[in-house]
């Protein structure tokens, strides 16, 4: 959606008194942790509605927040928000540090060889686990088993400065410098 970040997604109620389970997709705990503005996207529609964030925690083990909103009070009320996507504006990106990045910033970047200049693929998602993992699509040309198979193959990049040294936002791609044999053996 144009003009809106998501941040996560309300998966089930959390006990009785309408707090809500939410699987995140921003790296900024502020966002479910301190009370203020946030917008509900319901499904199957497409104008976001503003709601209240009371509070919430983290849930450790489980890559979780449970949070509390103004107005939803009990199990029920909660059930009926399963599914919805949580987002805030667009214009509410936090300021980042150097080498940091937005997310949605990387999605779609073509990613080249620093030493040659050859196309790669093209940055498809982003995954954390506990180091974060470029995912790229690979580039068909000159992939002799894509080819074969007729299959596009994706890879997993360590989004290291070792292996990833360049990230040019304003030339739109990135360009590795990858360990003998990591395009092959993903």
């Amino acid at each position: 959606m144009d003009g809106w970040l998501e941040i996560g997604k309300i998966v089930a109620p959390q006990g009785m008194k309408g707090e809500l389970r939410v699987y995140p997709d921003t790296d900024f705990p502020e966002r479910f942790q301190k009370p203020g503005k946030r917008w509900l996207l319901r499904e199957n529609t497409t104008q976001p509605e503003e709601v209240e964030l009371v509070k919430g925690r983290f849930i450790e083990g489980k890559n979780l927040y449970v949070i509390q909103l103004a107005g939803v009070n009990y199990r029920d009320e909660a059930e009926d928000l399963r599914g919805c996507k949580l987002l805030v504006p667009e214009s509410d990106r936090p300021e980042l540090g150097e080498d940091e990045y937005h997310l949605m910033d990387l999605l779609g970047l073509p990613v080249f060889m620093l030493e040659d200049g050859k196309l790669i693929g093209t940055v498809v998602d982003l995954i954390n686990a506990g180091n974060d993992l470029l995912e790229v699509r690979l580039h068909s040309e000159g992939l002799e088993e894509t080819k074969k198979t007729k299959k596009q193959k994706n890879v997993l990049i360590p989004f290291v400065k070792e292996i990833v040294p360049v990230v040019d936002l304003e030339s739109g791609r990135i360009e590795i410098t990858p360990p003998i044999g990591l395009l092959e053996i993903n």
